[in-house]
């Protein structure tokens, strides 16, 4: 079994090749090499070790090492925008901000979708339920979706176990009564939270993290990332056990508060990340947005197509369905309607627990 510290290292190459660097597997030996020649103390050695082996060039540097923050230090990615490159907003690392000017004619209710970009922390409350949030953390390991795994064990089953039916052999003198069997254990399948974060969602923003810190607290193997004009991956600070110490480290690590919508595109870096695209294989994707998209609906239905064919079921939790008689009015949520295995409530943290619970119990492809 290759150990996990050797995760990034894999990771990596992949991540080179998916943006067109040349990452053959003996450059990836040899950095491998010189990665354990230099005995690194700190991660500037690994970086050093990096440009040494696939020496990228002074105009690609800058994506070279870009690529190395989100590899091994889990930074955000900027989400691509169409237009022309100089409509496009300035890039920041998730390291120091800059504040932004917010636009005259920008709705500040967030109830419409924008193109601007707004980069800041923001200090989130560990809200008041409690009670609910531990609820539903500790019914998931028995609600979460279970799919079989490699792992044997005696029981009834449609496998023979040969080891056990020649030791009863052995005390029996050779006779057998009956053939001993063993079964396939169950293992909790992956689970993706995709969360919204743009201006349009501002409302129901710190609920789903509230929520998505009992997901991560509960499940086995939960992976949880905020999608605005960025793409961020916050499982990491969401292990915390204490509530308050994650939401403050998660907040940290998210600079795309209530900004623009580049909801596609978005999902579109997270799906050309391999280890990013890796964890919906099989998995249960969770998505909470409303839907509302920037430009032409293109890109979020490619990217809600590729989505589909990689996981087992899509949920998507909409605040605007949390009335019954709500129908998706956008071009781009009628055309991935059919893709989503549901369309559900995700106005509040309790209706983001009931449907996550009643899918995962009741939900079959």
């Amino acid at each position: 079994m290759i150990p996990r510290a050797l995760d990034p290292f894999l990771a990596f190459p992949q991540a080179l090749r998916a943006t067109g660097f040349p990452a053959s597997p003996d450059r990836t030996e040899t950095f491998l090499t010189a990665v354990g020649l230099l005995g690194p103390r700190r991660l500037a050695d690994v970086r050093r070790a990096a440009h040494a082996v696939y020496g990228p060039g002074p105009d690609r540097q800058e994506l070279f090492d870009t690529i190395f923050d989100t590899v091994f230090l889990g930074r955000s990615i900027a989400a691509p925008a169409p237009g022309e490159p100089e409509e496009l907003p300035p890039s920041f690392d998730a390291g120091a901000f800059e504040d932004l000017i917010a636009p005259e004619d920008e709705d500040p209710s967030g109830g419409e979708a924008t193109a601007a970009e707004r980069l800041f922390a923001r200090e989130l409350a560990s809200g008041d339920e409690d009670a609910l949030l531990r609820t539903f953390s500790r019914a998931l390991p028995r609600s979460l979706p279970k799919r079989r795994s490699r792992r044997l064990a005696p029981g009834n089953g449609r496998l023979a176990d040969a080891r056990r039916a020649f030791r009863d052999m052995l005390r029996r003198d050779g006779e057998i009564t009956q053939l001993p069997t063993r079964h396939r254990l169950p293992r909790e399948r992956r689970v993706v939270m995709l969360i919204d974060v743009s201006g349009s969602m501002k409302q129901g923003t710190e609920g789903a993290l509230r929520l998505a810190h009992a997901l991560v607290q509960g499940g086995q193997r939960v992976e949880c990332f905020t999608l605005g004009t960025r793409l961020t991956r916050v499982t990491r600070p969401l292990r915390h056990k204490n509530r308050d110490q994650a939401l403050t480290l998660a907040s940290g690590l998210v600079a795309d508060w209530d900004g623009g919508t580049r909801l596609g595109e978005a999902m579109a870096v997270f799906l050309s990340i391999p280890r990013f695209a890796a964890h919906t294989r099989g998995a249960l994707v969770i998505i909470v947005s409303d839907g509302l998209e920037r430009g032409g609906p293109e890109a979020l239905i490619a990217s809600t197509q590729r989505l589909k064919s990689l996981a087992w079921s899509v949920l998507w939790l909409s605040p605007l369905a949390a009335d019954p008689a709500f129908r998706p009015e956008t071009g781009a949520m009628k055309a991935i309607l059919p893709m989503l295995d549901r369309l559900g409530d995700g106005s509040t943290p309790p209706a983001i627990a009931a449907e996550i619970l009643d899918f995962a119990k009741g939900a079959r492809r």
